[in-house]
């Protein structure tokens, strides 16, 4: 038992130096650009394909597999480089979720590429030379390879600190990180430091993926799920700290190590199996430390910030003109289904731009008015849809009460989940919510016997009233419209007011005699309700539900509908899901590379509309206006 214990955690050290080539160079380009790149864990995957094409060209000797290795991160960090200087410095200007966007977009761009170059099949490296064999500890074999995977990320770390504290280029980032206004202001070039940062840290996660090249194969999904491990990793040890990212890759590859060797185990006569804790022990710590130290083993405090990046224009009632829109807008949604002899795909394609719809705009009432960006919303909405498959099937439910039901179990998540998460601010607060998902993400992919695992459930039918496609139109419409509304509603009532001015101002909120807290408790579980409702209504459109729906990918889809439309505008997230959902559906069916299309598609908007769609329209509208009415008064 000792020895297979101390291998366990000899292979933690390993995965430590992994998870820290990965976070080390996304903490980097944080702490200097404060952008949250999304499109880190694409480098890792790139750099891992590119070191099986090295070697498949040059052989698998040693000048050619470390070579190999090493042209990689090279090759990468240069990659990195081209998208910050193409890409990302047109957008530096942009509310920081808009910057998120762009980053996705890339990722999107790149997983295209690498499907075009090398296809869909997982490709695995061959051993590393001279490091085919085990040694023998405690009687036990353990690889080589794992060994010098051990050493890598020490050596990583000191040369870092070298680069950090005996460099020109070290003091640079150094202070850049604390102030890059002020670096800026010294005459500092601030675009080639940041497009430095950016290569470097390009390079470090490719050089991570080149070196899991005989113990990884390549393929395609590892750049979300890589993504999510280095945010993980570097929110635990502190955005922007560079040990910190060490020591949260050292306690988090270790806990999953005992894990794994700690197996099941019976506690007070119920077996338990730690082994399943590996899927999301990750989120366990993340959550834990954020709870526990907002910023970090090793962060430093940061100030409280609720704004979204920009100064919001004030929230107004719907003009009549703009009433009479939205009123032939739903007359003509009315008449959708009654042409579903000449066109019937519409209906169905519109039900779930309607659902996505309900889903953004719950999103939205956080993110904009309250200020709380959340990176896991895709909970509520899974909560929801499994509810309405669990009264459905598990009780026995009509449908229509399960319909009516589902969301209070999506509203006793978001109340427990959101307790914690309003504490805190910023990405601090995104990540939470990110952990808090992937939580009920390991839970429903685990629990077989109540959730069905990784096959979902399936089955979940609208009653016979509901049964034809156009019956189930009308039901959708009808709770999505009154769903929207009533959102609009609550931000134009008293509690919307307070929300939005303790997202402004905190303390002049509190001062005043407004519970922030609390107030933002109560916005973040309304949000989450409503997403439930969309959720349920997803269920039942879909007749089955599975792990997906709560997947990190749904959450971003919801990050994207509503940074697409506008954070600023109540339009926006409803312009946003309605554009992003058609642009998806219509690429997908197009052609098999839908994700490159779909993410130069998005870049475009972001540059062409920096405040979303619907914001970019409302400010072409009022220049005009403003044109017109200087014409006028110059006549």
């Amino acid at each position: 038992m000792i020895s297979s214990l101390l291998v366990q955690l000899l292979n933690g050290l390993s995965g430590a130096s992994t998870l820290f080539l990965i976070a080390v160079g996304l903490s980097l380009i944080f702490g200097v650009t404060r952008i949250v790149n999304f499109a880190h864990g694409s480098m890792y995957m790139i750099g891992l394909y590119v070191a099986y094409s090295l070697v498949e060209r040059f052989g698998a000797g040693p000048l050619g597999f470390w070579g190999a290795v090493l042209l990689a991160a090279v090759a990468v960090a240069l990659l990195g480089a081209l998208i910050e200087f193409t890409v990302l410095r047109r957008v530096y200007h942009a509310p920081e979720l808009f910057q998120l966007l762009a980053t996705f977009a890339v990722v999107l761009i790149l997983r295209d590429a690498a499907l075009w170059v090398w296809g869909p099949e997982d490709l695995l490296g061959p051993k590393a030379p001279g490091m085919k064999g085990a040694v023998q500890i405690l009687g036990r074999a353990f690889p080589q390879y794992d060994l010098f995977m051990i050493l890598v990320g020490p050596a990583v770390l000191g040369v870092l600190w070298l680069l950090l504290h005996r460099t020109r280029l070290g003091v640079l980032i150094r202070a850049a990180t604390q102030d890059r206004e002020m670096v800026g202001a010294l005459g500092v070039n601030q675009a080639w430091l940041f497009t430095g940062i950016f290569a470097l840290g390009s390079g470090l996660a490719a050089l991570g993926g080149a070196l899991q090249l005989p113990r990884e194969p390549a393929n395609l999904a590892l750049d979300l799920t890589t993504i999510g491990d280095a945010f993980v990793v570097v929110v635990v040890g502190g955005m922007g700290s560079i040990p910190g990212a060490y020591l949260a890759a050292l306690i988090i590859a270790e806990i999953k190590a005992l894990c794994y060797g700690l197996g099941a185990v019976d506690l007070f006569g119920v077996s338990f199996s730690f082994s399943k804790l590996t899927l999301v022990v990750e989120f366990l710590v993340m959550a834990a430390v954020l709870i526990w130290r907002p910023w970090g083993l090793l962060g430093r405090s940061q100030g409280e910030v609720r704004s979204a990046a920009a100064v919001e224009a004030p929230m107004r009632l719907l003009g009549a003109s703009a009433t009479r829109w939205v009123w032939l807008l739903l007359a003509g949604l009315l008449l959708v289904p009654m042409a579903s002899a000449q066109f019937p795909y519409a209906t169905v394609l519109l039900i779930d731009i309607l659902i996505a719809v309900l889903f953004a705009a719950s999103l939205h009432f956080i993110m904009g008015p309250g200020g709380m960006h959340s990176f896991g919303h895709a909970a509520y909405f899974g909560l929801g849809a499994y509810g309405a498959a669990l009264f459905l099937k598990g009780l026995g439910a009509p449908m229509e009460l399960a319909l009516v039901l589902a969301p209070t179990v999506a509203l006793a998540g978001a109340l427990l989940f959101g307790w914690f998460a309003v504490r805190l601010s910023g990405v601090y607060l995104a990540m939470l919510t990110l952990a808090f998902a992937q939580i009920v993400w390991s839970v429903v992919f685990q629990w077989d016997e109540f959730t069905g695992g990784s096959n979902g459930l399936v089955g979940i039918w609208p009653s016979e009233r509901f049964a034809s496609k156009s019956a189930y139109f009308y039901l959708t419409l009808v709770f999505v419209a009154a769903g929207v509304w009533m959102l609009r509603r609550i931000l134009f009532s008293p509690f919307g007011y307070a929300m939005r001015a303790g997202r402004d101002s905190p303390l002049r909120a509190e001062a005043t005699g407004i519970d922030v807290v609390r107030v933002h408790w109560v916005g973040f579980a309304i949000a989450g309700l409503f997403c439930g409702i969309a959720g349920a209504l997803f269920a039942f459109a879909k007749g089955s539900i599975a792990p997906e729906a709560i997947s990190v990918g749904r959450s971003v889809d919801g990050l994207v509908m509503v940074l697409l439309g506008g954070v600023q505008t109540l339009a926006g997230p409803v312009v946003g899901a309605a554009v992003f959902t058609w642009l998806q559906d219509t690429i997908i069916r197009a052609t098999d590379y839908w994700r490159a299309l779909l993410g130069l598609i998005v870049l475009v908007l972001v540059v062409a509309f920096p405040q979303g769609i619907a914001g970019g329209l409302l400010a072409l509208v009022a220049r005009l206006r403003h044109r017109g009415a200087t014409g006028e008064e110059a006549q």
